[in-house]
């Protein structure tokens, strides 16, 4: 059904490309309404256009937030041609027909961005004022009424459309089809719903909601960059002692966190990080233990890391760990007397936590003068195929399972061997799996561990069988990968052929 386009609404944020679409309007003598500075962008082009407030016969109020809501401006997109009743009681409210509306939404994401980024300056509450009032309510209602009644209206919603909208105006001398409005409806909803979500997230991520907190850090990665803490630390920890946290400490924390939130507390952790890198872990009954294992797995990387438990922390294990140099201690809490030891060292960062885990659904990275934004990789529950030769012993599953979340902490690529649930070489942030391999198995042999009995876990598949004959070799009999290589069945027929366990996961952990 060919619709003849007599009147249109616009109301734009940006002004780009619209020149040559308001003359092509012009040429065709159709009747624009539009509001505020695109009325006077138009004007300014010499192009007749009538203020929005002649049909609302209100002015733009309550500071521009209320311009277009009003039943003269949906009642003349969303009438129907086709329905007596609606052109009857348009008719009898002076309401006009709108054969074309062009709207694009104010930039929420992109102030979203600006007022995160780490140098901006300025206080708390100009930035939540500045992100909330770019949360466009006029043009997400009037783009969604005009896609619905697409049987009589066409609705451009991005000016990415201006130029094609202008074609179309020109070769068909301002007339529409039925399909082509379908088309840019559905065009529409989907910029009004990547909008919504847009919104949604800022509202329900940690990161952006509420700026309780703008900290200017000492510096930043390193010494000649600033550094902007946004955000409310006091929600996860307290701080009991020690220099201000620095840009880099805060990073290994936010790691550390994540990485005890993975383990029950049924068992006592101890979890050494440097560099956002898991360089020792281990599982015993009790802390001291726990402590003395995995400061065994890498005592070198251990010097300047910062260390977390899921435990109290108690009198012996706080003297063994003053007796190494390191940046944070993180506990959920400590007991007097080792509290008195470890403050003994005015500069040492201790942090009783509040909570065990970083309850977030979205990370962000900023990047290309943009924002990415993905889930939070919460992903546990894996299928756990067995693929080899043999079934795994209930202690290999423990090793396996215990493996499988350390690997998913170190950098891409990335290798983690484990025995009795304690990290005995690692490789991480290598270009190819197999020097991440050589790199873990060159850790152990650095501290003198047997790697006879050990599991390995690998954060992505085995495209050859490589990796597992050559870990075959060291003496480890079990592995735990995701799968999904065109060639799994390499690894996996090496594994059945020298009576290897091999668990399939259907889950990988990349990190980068």
């Amino acid at each position: 059904m060919h619709k003849k386009i007599k009147s249109l609404l616009i109301s734009v944020f940006y002004k780009d490309g619209l020149e040559p679409l308001v003359k092509a309007l012009e040429q065709l003598d159709i009747k624009i309404f539009s509001t505020g500075g695109t009325q006077t962008f138009i004007e300014n082009l010499n192009v007749r256009c009538n203020a929005v407030e002649t049909l609302t016969t209100y002015p733009s109020i309550l500071g521009g937030r209320v311009k277009t809501l009003h039943p003269s401006v949906f009642g003349g997109i969303l009438g129907r041609r086709d329905v007596e009743q609606d052109m009857h009681e348009m008719s009898q409210y002076n309401i006009p027909e709108i054969d074309l509306v062009i709207v694009d939404l104010y930039p929420f994401e992109e102030t979203v961005v600006k007022y995160t980024a780490p140098l901006f300056n300025e206080d708390v509450a100009s930035i939540e004022k500045n992100i909330i009032e770019k949360i466009d309510i006029g043009g997400p209602s009037m783009i969604r009424a005009a896609a619905k009644n697409f049987k009589d209206v066409l609705v451009v919603a991005s000016k990415e459309d201006y130029h094609p909208l202008v074609e179309l105006l020109q070769n068909q001398n301002g007339e529409t089809t039925l399909e082509q409005r379908r088309t840019f409806a559905a065009k529409a909803f989907e910029v009004v719903m990547n909008y919504d979500i847009a919104i949604s997230n800022y509202f329900n991520s940690q990161l952006f909601q509420p700026y309780h907190e703008k900290k200017l850090l000492r510096y930043g990665e390193n010494p000649h960059q600033q550094g902007t803490f946004y955000g409310n630390t006091e929600d996860v920890f307290v701080q009991l002692n020690g220099k201000e946290i620095s840009y880099n400490n805060l990073v290994d924390t936010e790691e550390a966190i994540q990485l005890i939130s993975e383990f029950n507390n049924d068992v006592c952790i101890f979890a050494i990080i440097k560099h956002t890198n898991v360089c020792g872990i281990a599982a015993r009954n009790t802390l001291k233990e726990s402590w003395d294992a995995a400061l065994a797995g890498d005592p070198e990387s251990a010097f300047g890391g910062v260390l977390i438990t899921n435990a109290m922390v108690d009198e012996a294990t706080a003297k063994a760990i003053n007796e190494i140099f390191f940046e944070v201690l993180i506990a959920p809490s400590f007991d007097d007397v080792a509290l008195k030891i470890l403050q003994s060292k005015k500069n040492r960062i201790l942090l009783q936590l509040k909570t065990q885990s970083l309850h977030f659904k979205v990370q962000y990275k900023s990047l290309l003068n943009g924002t990415l934004a993905q889930e939070t990789d919460k992903g546990n529950n894996i299928e756990w195929k067995e693929v080899g030769g043999r079934q795994t012993s209930e202690d290999e599953k423990q090793d396996l399972i215990f493996a499988n979340i350390v690997c998913k902490h170190l950098k891409s690529n990335a290798i983690a061997l484990i025995k009795t649930r304690q990290l005995i070489g690692k490789g991480c942030g290598q270009t190819s799996r197999i020097d991440a391999l050589r790199q873990a198995i060159e850790k152990a042999r650095q501290f003198k561990f047997d790697l006879h009995g050990a599991v390995l876990a690998s954060d992505a598949f085995f495209p050859f069988n490589d990796c597992v004959q050559m870990a075959h070799e060291e003496g480890i009999q079990a592995f735990i990968q995701p799968g999904g290589s065109i060639r799994d069945k390499d690894s996996i027929d090496y594994c059945v052929h020298h009576n290897l366990a091999m668990v399939i996961t259907g889950m990988r952990h990349f990190r980068h």
